[in-house]
């Protein structure tokens, strides 16, 4: 015997399989959607729904973010845009926020807490980067968007200089790279972070010291006498 259902119940009863059978994927199974290359994000285990899932040992590039609850967005999808939403707590400290992947782009948005970024940096004695409703996009390798504040925290020393606590400054977008300009309070320590679309980063770190002990000292490390400070640049790669 052969039950027909009428044609609205039809198209309904389908559009509700679909979504449960989608809703039942398992994480890892778009968790490779975001990896862009090495440059995105990975973790060592991807566990539990692609609604209700979680992320072990995530990191974005080679930033550490700890273990995430992750979920994926389903408006964007209707746009052609996937966006995984990103959470943490205690012990590692509060994280949220979103990475986004389409055709010809990528990006971060509303991204607020603190990561710790370890030696990615060095010699510049970045420690950690504290965000505050960070967002940037790339369109086809150049950054289209980019807002919110960053506070930079550093520690340690610097061509024999103690280095102020922390720098602060907003994202933006500038020449097709993101723009994070950053400086102290005193306005003596400035330090301009590019980060292009392949993962190229640059760290432009301009230092005003009054004396002239540390202006040798400065040189001795490899800055260079630019405008009324002195310029260190150190480049790498996600």
């Amino acid at each position: 015997m052969r039950f027909r259902l009428p044609l609205g119940r039809s198209v309904l009863f389908l559009a509700a399989l679909a979504f449960a059978l989608v809703a039942l994927l398992p994480l890892r199974l778009a968790a490779g959607w975001f990896v862009l290359g090495g440059r995105g994000l990975s973790a060592r285990e991807a566990t539990g729904s692609l609604w209700a899932g979680a992320l072990k040992e995530a990191q974005f590039g080679a930033v550490p973010l700890g273990d995430l609850r992750a979920s994926l967005d389903i408006l964007p999808l209707f746009v052609g845009r996937a966006r995984l939403s990103l959470s943490r707590d205690d012990p590692d400290g509060r994280f949220e926020g979103a990475v986004s992947v389409s055709r010809h782009g990528f990006g971060v948005d509303d991204l607020t807490g603190e990561v710790r970024v370890g030696a990615l940096f060095a010699p510049v004695p970045l420690a950690s980067l504290r965000l505050e409703d960070v967002t940037a996009h790339f369109e086809n390798g150049q950054c289209d968007h980019a807002q919110g504040s960053v506070h930079a925290g550093l520690s340690g020393e610097l061509a024999g200089l103690l280095v102020p606590s922390g720098l602060t400054g907003n994202a933006r977008c500038a020449q097709g790279a993101l723009l994070i300009a950053l400086a102290g309070q005193t306005g003596m320590e400035q330090m301009n972070l590019r980060i292009e679309g392949g993962g190229r980063w640059r760290i432009d770190l301009v230092v005003r010291p009054t004396d002239p002990l540390a202006q040798g000292r400065l040189t001795g490390a490899g800055f260079t006498p630019s405008g009324n400070g002195y310029l260190r640049r150190i480049e790498g790669s996600f």
